[in-house]
This record gives C-alpha cells, sequence and structure tokens, in this order.
C-alpha cells in the first residue's frame, strides 16, 4: 500500500480508472517547469515518481540524467507475444512555466473544481502520462499482458525540442527502443463534436516542422540625440513587422486533405482551403490547432535591444517561432529570406523536421475500434499538428509514430486553447475515458 501526494490511499485493488485522476494531480504538483536554461525544479522528481508508481506493480523502470536534473524514466512491459514487433508509448513530463498571478486556481495545485483537473500540464501532457500509469498499473496488477511488448517513456525537455529528453535517448540509448516499430504520443485523440449524432476524434498523423530562429541586424552606434540613418533597431523592427504580418500561402497537404474532406462530410458542406476564414468558422474550438495547418507560420516572439536611452545600438536581436509544413520546408527558408531582407542575419537556435505517415493499418484500426467501444458516434479522423512533439527523435529509429492521448470533451471546452495558456485543466470525466480507450486499445494493438 502506498500514500500518494494527492493524499489518497492507492491498492492492489484500485482499478486505472479510478486512480487516474490523483496520479494526473500527483504530477502536476511536481513543477517541472523547464526555461531552456536547466533551471527547472522538477523533472528528476517526477521521474522517480513515475518510477515509483511502475516499480510497485513489478516494472524495473530505469532513470537516465541527461544532464543535472533533467531525468527521463524509460520500462518496458513483456508481451505475449514477444516475436511481434514492440509500441512504444511515449509523454513528456516537463511544462512550460506559469505565473500564478493569471490564473484562477494554483497551477501546480493540481485543484479539481468545475469537473476538471486545473494545472500547468494538465492536458500538455500530464493527462496522458497519468492515463498510462493508470492503464499499465491496472493491468500488471490484474496479470493482463499486452498482445506485444510495450515500451514506456515518460521524458524530459520536450518543451525545449527534446535534446535533454528523447533526442539523448535515441541518440546514446537506442538500445532501449530495439524492436519498436510503431508509437502514440501526445496530442491526438481529443473529440470535436459535430452532433448529437458525430463526434470526430483527431488523430495526429502529421505534425509541422520547426526552425526557431534568431534575427540579428548590426547597425553603427550611436548617441541618441543624433541622426542615424544605419539604425540597427529600426532595421530589425521594420523585418519583423513584415514577416509578423506576411500570410503564407495555402498549402494542402495529404493529411490536411484528407481531414477537410472528413470534416466536410460530417458537416455535409463543401471546405473550401483557400478560403479559410469560412473554413474554420466552421471548425469551433479546435480552428486555432487547424488553422495553423493550412500553411507555413513565423511568429516573432522575442526582441532585445540596447542598453540606455540615449545610446542607439549596434545590434538589434529577434527571436522568431517558425514552422513548416511537410514537404515545404525549402520554399519556408526561400520566403523568409526574400521577406528579412539582405540585412538581417538568420540562424536556428533549433531546428527539426516535420512528419507525416498514412492513416491506415492495424494499429488505426485499434484506436478506431477502442473509440468506437467507449463512445458510439465516434468516427477518428486525421489531421496535422501545428507544432512538434518528441515523435521527431523516434522517427529517426524509423519508428511510425502517431498523436493518440485519448479524451473526449465537452463541445464548449477550447481545448486548443489550453496549450500553454491559463487555466489550463482537463475534464474529470475525460481523463477516465482515456483509461478505458487506451485499455481497449493496448488489447487490439
Amino acid at each position: 500500500m502506498s500514500e500518494s501526494l494527492s493524499g489518497a490511499t492507492t491498492t492492489g485493488t484500485v482499478r486505472g480508472e479510478d486512480e487516474v485522476v490523483n496520479l494526473c494531480r500527483d504530477l502536476i504538483r511536481i513543477d517541472t517547469s523547464n526555461y531552456g536554461d536547466h533551471s527547472g525544479p522538477g523533472e528528476r522528481a517526477a521521474a522517480e515518481y513515475v518510477a515509483e508508481k511502475l516499480a510497485e506493480v513489478g516494472l524495473e523502470p530505469k532513470i537516465f540524467e541527461s544532464h543535472k536534473g533533467r531525468a527521463s524514466t524509460v520500462a518496458r512491459i513483456e508481451g505475449e507475444d514477444p516475436s511481434r514487433p514492440a509500441l512504444l508509448i511515449h509523454g513528456h513530463t516537463d511544462v512550460v512555466p506559469a505565473n500564478a498571478e493569471d490564473w484562477t486556481h494554483h497551477p501546480f495545485s493540481g485543484e479539481i473544481a468545475d469537473d476538471c483537473v486545473w494545472g500547468r500540464g494538465a492536458v500538455d501532457m500530464k493527462d496522458m502520462d497519468a492515463m498510462t500509469l493508470a492503464v499499465v498499473r491496472d493491468r500488471l496488477r490484474s496479470g493482463r499482458k499486452p498482445p506485444r511488448d510495450i515500451v514506456l517513456a515518460f521524458l524530459a525537455d520536450e518543451e525545449a525540442g527534446g535534446v535533454y529528453g528523447a533526442r539523448h535517448l535515441v541518440n546514446n540509448h537506442p538500445d532501449l527502443f530495439e524492436g519498436v516499430t510503431e508509437a502514440i504520443g501526445e496530442v491526438g485523440g481529443f473529440s470535436f463534436t459535430v452532433n448529437e449524432d458525430l463526434r470526430l476524434y483527431l488523430i495526429e498523423t502529421a505534425q509541422k516542422g520547426m526552425h526557431w530562429m534568431r534575427l540579428t541586424v548590426d547597425g553603427t552606434a550611436g548617441h541618441g540625440s543624433m541622426t542615424n540613418n544605419d539604425n540597427a533597431i529600426t532595421e530589425l523592427t521594420e523585418a519583423v513587422g513584415r514577416l509578423g504580418r506576411h500570410k503564407f500561402p495555402v498549402r494542402v497537404t495529404k493529411t490536411v486533405r484528407s481531414f477537410l474532406d472528413e470534416l466536410s462530410d460530417a458537416l455535409g458542406t463543401p471546405l473550401d482551403p483557400e478560403n479559410m476564414d469560412e473554413t474554420l468558422a466552421k471548425l469551433g474550438g479546435i480552428a486555432k490547432i487547424i488553422g495553423a495547418t493550412l500553411q507555413n507560420t513565423a511568429a516573432p516572439t522575442m526582441l532585445s535591444a540596447g542598453y540606455k536611452v540615449n545610446v542607439i545600438p549596434g545590434q538589434a536581436t529577434a527571436h522568431v517561432d517558425g514552422r513548416f509544413l511537410p514537404g515545404f520546408e525549402e520554399e519556408f527558408l526561400t520566403d523568409l529570406d526574400r521577406i528579412l531582407g539582405p540585412r538581417v542575419k538568420r540562424e536556428d537556435v533549433h531546428a527539426d523536421k516535420a512528419l507525416e505517415t498514412n492513416f491506415d493499418g492495424a494499429l488505426v484500426e485499434a484506436m478506431q475500434s477502442a473509440l468506437k467501444a467507449e463512445d458510439p458516434i465516434a468516427r477518428a479522423v486525421p489531421y496535422c499538428l501545428s507544432g512538434g512533439t518528441d515523435a521527431k527523435s523516434f522517427d529517426d529509429l524509423g519508428i511510425r509514430c502517431f498523436g493518440f492521448a485519448p479524451l473526449r470533451l465537452p463541445p464548449e471546452l477550447d481545448f486548443a486553447g489550453m496549450f500553454h495558456g491559463v487555466d489550463e485543466r482537463v475534464p474529470v470525466d475525460g481523463l477516465k475515458f482515456g483509461v478505458r480507450v487506451l485499455d481497449r486499445f493496448l488489447d487490439a494493438c
């Protein structure tokens, strides 16, 4: 018997559906904020918590620390047929920082209110971490082996590109993933209610690539009271303004085309990707996620220049979060250089590839059947994620990756707004639904 951080007692008779909420609350209460500079307080504590929960049910998890405090936990479950290719279930334990003053409930309290668990990481992605732990613990307590080997990876550093988490393991410990051919991870399997007879569940089969960039302009330093036609700040801000206002052309990838066709059929009306406003108006709360998958994007996020009000600095810098669609990286970079102009030096802070796979095969069928069994009006459809995940690292090992963290959501919840947003929260019923779906999925995978 063990005592959780939330005060709940767990025993061998507890079902996964019954303990998932407390597991999620426990994980949220471990502050794993990732500031991108090794100053975050809690990734090691989270890795140890996960390892303890897995060891309690007979697994032998290992903790890998890539840098002091930057820790990931990996374990392997033997399946009924070890000769079959293995499945990877991966999740990250780090979160983006949160300012408590902005929140209704403290972001690291794991508060339950309005039938939701509140806190940083509730949907990105300690909900899936908790669901995975709950399902695995339930199955191992009851002696239910999965059909094939399952590798579990709870990872550090995803929010800063995964260098100290997934990328470290792939580069330095690839043997951990021996025999793995497929994987499921975050930002997929969530619902979009079309009407009382149909709920679409979006399965991530593609994700945009990234170029996180530093832009630099060198100018002539001087006194702020004098005329200066070579002001680095002026040159840079004009370039950043052009980039921030630029509308990249619509490019309909294979995955986006499939999603729009499925949605068009569900709504009973044609959807024109060239008319973005009209298309997105029909998507409700998921418009933010889908809208960015119709084109490349470049969002200015940081500016820095100068050290005194009466000194014109000799250099100005900006940072930009650039994302490109599968197959359109070269076009994206060419557009960037044209928009920015010759005075702006562009260099990558972090870059990674785009991914895309087909929406077919036995694993997809297992997702569809598991969803349908728990929600009779469910229809699984493919979609492209506007961001990126640790799947980019696992793809280097030839692993076919999907986003499948199943959640049935109330239609009024702004799910897209939860990611990195204020008042992040996940419905209690959604967590329990996810446990049931994942359990069925593992039976069929």
